[in-house]
This record gives structure tokens, C-alpha cells and sequence, in this order.
């Protein structure tokens, strides 16, 4: 274990949270943890581990002790009979899926970016879209957690099943994940259409594409009446390659150089957002190839931005989509992102966001530097009155308070947390606004 008093200073990717520790661990194995959690316990100290730093809230923030867990990375085996794979929890999703295709092994899904460790994707209940799968969280077997007493305890639906649908969707509260153990599948060739299409024919066949296609979700440019769909169904074969112009076209140039370019003269300009809107929404050309499922998946994101994402009932998408669009016409701040919508189907996680329902996601943005919280909070006053639950790494103003109403398990989890870190080791800002004290 390494232990620093430089490099205090945390912040996130987006640059809206940072926070100064008292000092830096660095562990190289699970008993190293326990170690740091005990000795903290003794003292009335805190520890939160931090990952990639892609959430946008404060969940990892601390003055007490950060753990860095890139020290705790890696496979640890993989069964080619059982397609279990166990994985350090500090693993970049990225790291994750090449070690997998070695093995001719896949996540069944993933979201859009691949830059989170994989302990980090499940705390905050990271999700992509498909009608059949819930969030990344509902393809664990098993965890390896280190409590807030400083124990070791592995945890499965058999094994202390309690701390387990906890810690599944954990928020960083009760205990610091060490190692996951994962269904995966055998790899697989995705089969990508992603093209321009119009707001309304989408909104009017959403049911329809949602239940033909294995991963379906689209992107609305504010201001237009314009979309952009991305479909992507699994396929035997690998029979329409991407050439590296296309690649570099599409993800370089289009969804970051240009996008940026877009978002600065935005910034720059607010009155010429609208028309800037407009003019990307037309740039937009059809793509169609078959690649590697995690390639498909994920995209490379330059742009820095803030985030608010909501996860609804299904049959509400058509009232909170309606309630967005008026906000966006009255603000008088002009937004300069697009807006992305998912599709999960339910789970049985206790914090999980798709906990008991088919779920819509809407993914709100807005470019660093750019006025925010009036968009942010106008949505979010929709979105609860929609029976909306706040995406736990992105931005939201939501308490314990009326959190609980919208989680039927919220006080099973808060017994949890009570019994396994009884001395709060876990505890931050967030935590106590999520959770309470």
C-alpha cells in the first residue's frame, strides 16, 4: 500500500465537484483495505474511494481519506464453462471489456462510456438501453465488501443476501466494494443504424421500436423537431466493418471536434444556440456497420458537460418529454446539448433506479460554463411529480426525504447501512443529503 500527502485535491471529470483530503491511500489488495477502514473507524475518520471521477455529484468527494483503487485492478479468473469472471473492483470499464474479448467473453450491456471503474458503474446504478436488461448492477453474481467495521464479507442472493441487494446499488454507503464477480456472455457482433429521424415519428412508433430492437435510443436536438436514433441488434456475423476514415469522421470530427466547436460558439453567443441547434441536427448523416458489442456501445466524450438524468416509469415518457420541451422554450438560458433517451426493463435491485417498473431515461446536458441549475431544477420538479428517480452520479436536489417515497426498499437499505457501518466511515456530504444521517 502507498500512502501520499500530495495530490490532495480531488475533482471530477465535468469540474462541478472537487474536495480536499486529509491523505491519499493507495491499496493493492482487500486486507490492505480492511486495514485503512479499521484504522479510520478507531479514529473518527472517514474514507471514500474514488473511481474514474465521471460521476457528477459529490459522491466521492471527502476531507478524510481517499482511496485510490487503480492500485486494485484487473481480472482475477474467468470460468469459460460458467462465463464467470471475477474483477478487481478498481478495473476501468474500458480495461474490462478488451481483457473480456480475449477472452471471447462480453458484457451482455454497457452504456456509453467505458472510462468508469467497474466498482463506480455499479455504485451509482450506470445503465445503457435495451427492453431486456436492467442496470450493469443486475449481471453481478457476487461482492467482495469491506464494511464499515473493517470485515470482509463476500455477498451473493445467498450469502448475506441483505448486504448484497444493498451493495449492488450501493452510493459509496455501505462498504468499499473490492472484487465483483460477473455473468458475462459469449461475445458478440452488434449491428449499429443510427440516422436522422423526425421527433414525432419517433415519439409515435416509441413502443414499437423499443420492442423490435435489442438496444434502441434516440438523441433530440432542442429547438428542432429533429432526432437522431441509434439501433443496435446482435448479428452472427461481422459483415460491415467500420473503415477508419468512418470512425474518425463520426466520433472525432462529428461527436467531439465539431459538437465542441458547436458548444463554444453557443457559449459564446447565447442567441445563436437555436440556429446552432438547427445546423447540427441537419449534419447529421446515417451510419450503418457491425463491430465488436462493447465498440458499439461505447463513444469517446471530449465535450465536457454537466449532466441530470431521470429514471421514469415508460408510460410516462410522453408527459415528462412534453413538460421538457416548455421548459426549453421559457428558459430564458439556451441549452446546447442534446437530450438522450433510454429504455432499461425492471429489476429487483433496491436502489436501482428500474427497481420494480420498465423504466424511460432522460438524459439532460449542458456544456461547462454554461448556466445550468434553472434547467436542472425545472426538469426536476417534472420528473418527481412523474414518480422520477434522480440517476445516482448525475446532478440532482433530492433528500431523504422524498427519496423515500420513490424507493419501496429505501429503509431496508437504510438498515443495512446502520448495521454494517454503524460509525458512519462512509459518510459524506452526499450521503447524508441522499440518505441522511
Amino acid at each position: 500500500m502507498t500512502t501520499a500527502t500530495v495530490n490532495l485535491t480531488w475533482r471530477n471529470w465535468a469540474g462541478n465537484q472537487t474536495s480536499v483530503a486529509a491523505a491519499v491511500a493507495r491499496p493493492t489488495s482487500t486486507d490492505e483495505v480492511a486495514e485503512i477502514v479499521r484504522a479510520a473507524r478507531a479514529t473518527g475518520g472517514t474514507i471514500k474511494p474514488a473511481g474514474s471521477g465521471h460521476s457528477f455529484t459529490a459522491a466521492a468527494a471527502t476531507t478524510g481519506t481517499r482511496l485510490d483503487l487503480s492500485g486494485l485492478a484487473g481480472i482475477v479468473d474467468a470460468d469459460p464453462a460458467s462465463k464467470l469472471v471475477r474483477v478487481r473492483a478498481g478495473t476501468p470499464l474500458h480495461v474490462l471489456n478488451s481483457e473480456l474479448a480475449r477472452r471471447g467473453l462480453a458484457m451482455p450491456n454497457l452504456g456509453d462510456i467505458a472510462v468508469q471503474t467497474i466498482s463506480g458503474a455499479l455504485a451509482t446504478g450506470t445503465h445503457g438501453t435495451g427492453r431486456a436488461y436492467g442496470c450493469l448492477s443486475t449481471f453481478v453474481a457476487e461482492l467482495e465488501v469491506v464494511t464499515g467495521t473493517g470485515e470482509v464479507v463476500r455477498c451473493s442472493p445467498s450469502v448475506e443476501p441483505d448486504l448484497f441487494a444493498a451493495a449492488l446499488v450501493g452510493v459509496g454507503a455501505v462498504g468499499v466494494v473490492t472484487e465483483v464477480t460477473l455473468r458475462t456472455t459469449d461475445a458478440f457482433i452488434l449491428h449499429a443504424d443510427e440516422r436522422a429521424t423526425p421527433l414525432a415519428d419517433v415519439l409515435a412508433s416509441i413502443d414499437e421500436r423499443v420492442a423490435t430492437n435489442d438496444h434502441f435510443e434516440f438523441y433530440w436536438f432542442p429547438y428542432t423537431e429533429r432526432t437522431l436514433i441509434k439501433a443496435n441488434n446482435r448479428v452472427s456475423v461481422d459483415d460491415r466493418p467500420r473503415n477508419r476514415f468512418s470512425a474518425w469522421f463520426n466520433e472525432d470530427l462529428m461527436e467531439n471536434t465539431a459538437l465542441g466547436t458547436v458548444v463554444r460558439l453557443a457559449r459564446a453567443v447565447p442567441a445563436w444556440t437555436p440556429t446552432l441547434m438547427r445546423t447540427t441536427a441537419r449534419l447529421v448523416s446515417p451510419r450503418n456497420y457491425t463491430e465488436r458489442s462493447d465498440l458499439v456501445f461505447t463513444s469517446p466524450r471530449r465535450v465536457r458537460f454537466v449532466e441530470m438524468e431521470y429514471g421514469l416509469p415508460r408510460e410516462a415518457l410522453s408527459e415528462a418529454f412534453a413538460a421538457l420541451r416548455k421548459i426549453i422554450d421559457t428558459l430564458p438560458d439556451r441549452i446546447a446539448f442534446p437530450v438522450e433517451v433510454r429504455f432499461t426493463a425492471a429489476d429487483d435491485i433496491w436502489l436501482s433506479h428500474g427497481y420494480g417498473r420498465d423504466n424511460v431515461y432522460i438524459a439532460i446536458h449542458q456544456f461547462v460554463g454554461m448556466p445550468y441549475e434553472r434547467y436542472f431544477r425545472a426538469f426536476e420538479s417534472a420528473c418527481a411529480a412523474l414518480g422520477g428517480r434522480p440517476h445516482w452520479g448525475k446532478m440532482h436536489w433530492r433528500t431523504a426525504a422524498d427519496l423515500r417515497p420513490a424507493y419501496p426498499r429505501f429503509d431496508d437499505f437504510l438498515a443495512v447501512r446502520d448495521r454494517v457501518d454503524p460509525d458512519r466511515v462512509f459518510a459524506n456530504d452526499y450521503t447524508r443529503q441522499v440518505f441522511g444521517d
